[in-house]
């Protein structure tokens, strides 16, 4: 009984053992920064964890998907890092603001400059994108992760609806429906146009106020001085009819 209980608890701590000496699987995936609205722009951040304990990864490449090209990608810049755009010619060209557009990027590559990503950290690349496609729910962005050792770990295995996670899955940026508001930008730029209007009709109203104070001071002090002058002359008259009154009554 005592032997049965043994072999159970080795093997409890041995499982135990196992669970946490075996790393934490996380993968390369993309996030927006907000949200990824169908038709419009946003930014989204390719974040790349660290999976090995014994090599730091120094070169990160992101395919962008062909059957929904993206006109526009414009990475921010990561201190440390590399980065290097990739474009090629279109089968079927894109309209943008009017304009055709013939080439879209394909890849962005990140290249570390020193030690790259360290055993235990991960690094986020933002790039702006856009404008997203309206025809579908998602965009998937193949990925390859390059240690130091030269190992390549391929994030390329596209993820299927009511299966298993594979063990190397792509990148998936979920979009959302666009908002029935189509107009929100244009509404804060005519609120913004009205404040200024406001805060220049103020600025007006003070200024005539100050100036309206301007000139009532000037009136009040022009009003002190005629009435000193007039104290003046009349105090020279009165002292002139005194020495006149004295001249008569001497004479």
């Amino acid at each position: 009984m005592k032997a049965s209980r043994i072999a159970a608890a080795g093997a409890v701590a041995g499982v135990t053992v196992l669970a946490v000496s075996t790393p934490c699987f996380a993968h390369v995936t993309v996030q927006p920064e907000g949200e990824a609205a169908k038709g419009g722009y946003a930014v989204v951040g390719f974040k790349v964890p660290n999976e090995r304990d014994n090599a730091s990864t120094t070169k990160v490449e992101v395919t962008f998907p062909t059957d929904h090209p993206l006109a526009s990608v414009m990475p921010q810049p990561v201190e440390g890092w590399d980065v290097k755009v990739s474009k090629s010619k279109l089968d079927k060209p894109l309209e943008m603001h009017g304009e055709k557009i013939n080439e879209a990027v394909s890849k962005v590559t990140w290249t570390a400059k020193g030690e790259g990503i360290e055993p235990g950290f991960f690094q986020k690349f933002p790039v702006s994108v856009g404008s997203l496609p309206e025809d579908a729910d998602e965009l998937v962005f193949k990925a390859l992760q390059t240690y130091s050792n030269k190992e390549v770990v391929r994030w390329i295995e596209v993820p299927q609806e009511g299966q298993e996670e594979p063990d190397n899955p792509a990148p998936v940026l979920a979009l959302s429906e666009a908002s029935e508001d189509g107009h929100s930008h244009g509404a804060s730029e005519d609120d913004e146009a009205t404040d200024e209007a406001a805060a220049a009709e103020n600025a007006s109203a003070e200024t005539s106020a100050a100036s309206d104070e301007g000139d009532s001071g000037g009136t009040d002090t022009t009003a002190r001085v005629l009435g000193v002058v007039g104290i003046v002359v009349g105090a020279a008259g009165v002292a002139y009819g005194v020495l006149a009154g004295r001249r008569r009554t001497t004479a």
